[in-house]
């Protein structure tokens, strides 16, 4: 994992005029865009906080609209990642990605030569706790052993 490099270098007349932290901040917004992408496909923010609270957290329709216009200021806590990832539907691990580069500016590296199928699925098991992603290398060791076994 590696932490992206920030470029301040502006070429557009108006955000030359606007402080650099205002301008990356603009720029910085990809669990804000999550969001968007989500309401965009026609999940209205009401419910996403329906969708949140039945995963277990009360999130407001209000602080889903915060969030799709980057108007939250701290990063959510990994409760609300939990909720918020239930609330558009994706896996755990993409919204904490979203979120560590909309508020830490920190770019994790990819998972290089696989296909979009085993990234989806990597991304869903590194999103399990330890007992559940445990269960299912045991599945996948034991599907392994039963086709060598019938070789």
């Amino acid at each position: 994992m590696e932490a992206a490099a920030t470029d301040h270098t502006r070429t557009s007349e108006p955000e030359q005029h606007l402080p650099d932290n205002l301008v990356r901040d603009m720029d910085r917004d990809e669990l804000s865009r999550l969001i968007r992408d989500a309401n965009d496909a026609g999940v209205s923010y009401q419910a996403m906080a329906e969708r949140a609270e039945t995963a277990g957290l009360t999130l407001s329709k209000p602080y889903f609209q915060k969030l799709a216009t980057n108007s939250v200021s701290t990063a959510p806590t990994p409760d609300r990642l939990r909720a918020i990832a239930a609330a558009v539907r994706m896996p755990l691990a993409v919204v904490k990605r979203a979120a560590a580069r909309q508020y830490l500016d920190y770019e994790a590296t990819e998972l290089a030569g696989y296909d979009d199928e085993t990234r989806v699925i990597v991304a869903h098991l590194a999103g399990m706790e330890g007992p559940e992603r445990r269960r299912w290398r045991a599945m996948i060791e034991a599907d392994k052993a039963v086709k060598e076994a019938d070789e």
